[in-house]
């Protein structure tokens, strides 16, 4: 945390990008400013080790010599979705019900290929694969998986098997299982 507690500030803005490879990404201030560097460290004590262009996030931030930085994030939503954008053919037709109604399943990455635009993680206690593709990440608030990482699907039998139709962090999903 900041040495100096008097500089620290809440602050809501948008991830104007992040590159996991990188480890580190930008927010855009509701107030403007300058911009307010995310590292991937701070997003880790967070629960997950990406996020999603365009997602809304609450920061508490600590001004530096080298300029703003996030120090802690308080909230993430994923960037809205494009009606006009289609959706994946193994979800066509399907109820929101159906979705929301799925238990969230703890479960662990496998493997996941951002360039690729999928991969497959494992319900904790099965080895049976979960399909997890790149746009159900977005939509989901994420942009890339680490083999290892640990998270809550909620999960559908699709045309091609087993497939997460939403994808969370461990940590926001204990939350959400709360609400």
């Amino acid at each position: 945390m900041a040495d100096d507690l008097n500089s620290l500030l809440q602050v809501k803005g948008q991830v104007k990008w992040f590159d996991p490879n990188k480890g580190f990404g930008f927010v855009v201030a509701d107030t403007g400013g300058p911009d307010i560097l995310l590292h991937v460290n701070v997003l880790r004590n967070f629960g997950q080790s990406s996020v999603a262009d365009g997602s809304r996030i609450e920061v508490v931030t600590h001004r530096t010599d080298r300029g703003i930085q996030a120090v802690e994030v308080v909230s993430i939503e994923p960037p809205a979705r494009d009606e006009a954008a289609p959706v994946l053919t193994d979800f066509a037709g399907l109820e929101p019900d159906i979705i929301q109604n799925a238990p969230l399943q703890p479960a662990r990455v496998k493997w996941f290929d951002k360039g690729k635009g999928f991969g497959f993680a494992n319900i904790f206690g099965q080895s049976e694969d979960i399909f997890l593709h790149i746009e159900v990440l977005r939509q989901s608030g994420l942009a890339d998986l680490q083999p290892g990482e640990a998270l809550a699907l909620r999960v559908i039998d699709g045309r091609r098997g087993r497939m997460a139709v939403e994808v969370h962090a461990w940590e926001t999903a204990v939350v959400l299982k709360d609400e």
